[in-house]
């Protein structure tokens, strides 16, 4: 018996497609944009069309490996606090997406958040409620958090040097003097041993500033902060 046919004979279920989908990705260089009904259903030994009793067309298949992948976010440690949990859930997620380089630009551009990223975020306010967070604070403090809730940045510019960098132009010193102190100090630290990849340290930047909003969330909880309040401040 040959190996197609042995896989022909396996049951087909959305489970396994989507599993084969996202392995697919994964192994592609292309991600997702190398993928395509065709060659799934031949890396899964069975005709097109049986694909389609189980994803009705191409974004519907990439809704699902969202889901598939956004599942293997774990739950926070149950005796937590708040902030903590909230802080472990995020953090989950990124080891989550970090393991499918394509997910998160799939993520960004479906039409609508698929069932297991609503899931995560209901997930994520719930924990603020738990801590005694009001919802209008809960509100406020996803917009302040946003992309990194599933592990995402978004840097202002693209610091790492490129394939063919030549010694550095010492005039842009002179001009900018506080941003070459700043990378001056960031180049001390990769000599450190603090950076990885000739650059800032990616993990330990998107853990500051998760920190960082973490602590100001917090604040204004203690604070009792309300929008309505900061409205009136500031009129």
């Amino acid at each position: 018996m040959g190996e197609n046919e042995g896989t022909r004979r396996t049951p087909l279920n959305r489970d396994r497609v989507l599993a084969a989908a996202v392995a697919f990705a994964d192994r592609e260089a292309g991600g997702t944009d190398a993928l395509s009904m065709r060659k799934l259903a031949q890396d899964l030994g069975v005709v097109p069309m049986a694909l389609y009793k189980h994803v009705a067309n191409k974004e519907e298949l990439l809704a699902g490996m969202v889901d598939t992948v956004v599942g293997g976010i774990e739950p926070p440690a149950a005796d937590a606090d708040w902030k903590a949990a909230v802080r472990e859930r995020i953090l989950s997620a990124r080891r989550a997406l970090r393991r499918h380089p394509w997910a998160p630009r799939v993520i960004e551009a479906l039409p609508a958040p698929p069932p297991a990223v609503l899931g995560h975020l209901d997930a994520v306010i719930g924990l603020f409620r738990a801590g005694g967070l009001s919802v209008d604070l809960a509100h406020h403090a996803m917009h302040a958090l946003g992309g990194r809730l599933l592990g995402f940045t978004q840097e202002l510019f693209d610091a790492s040097p490129g394939p063919e960098a030549g010694p550095p132009d010492p005039r842009p010193a002179l001009r900018y003097p506080h941003i070459a102190e700043v990378a001056a100090t960031a180049a001390h630290a990769e000599g450190d041993g603090a950076a990885v990849g000739g650059g800032c340290d990616d993990q330990f930047e998107f853990e500051f500033a998760l920190d960082v909003l973490l602590d100001g969330i917090e604040r204004l909880h203690l604070a009792g902060w309300t929008s309505t309040g900061a409205r009136r401040a500031v009129q």
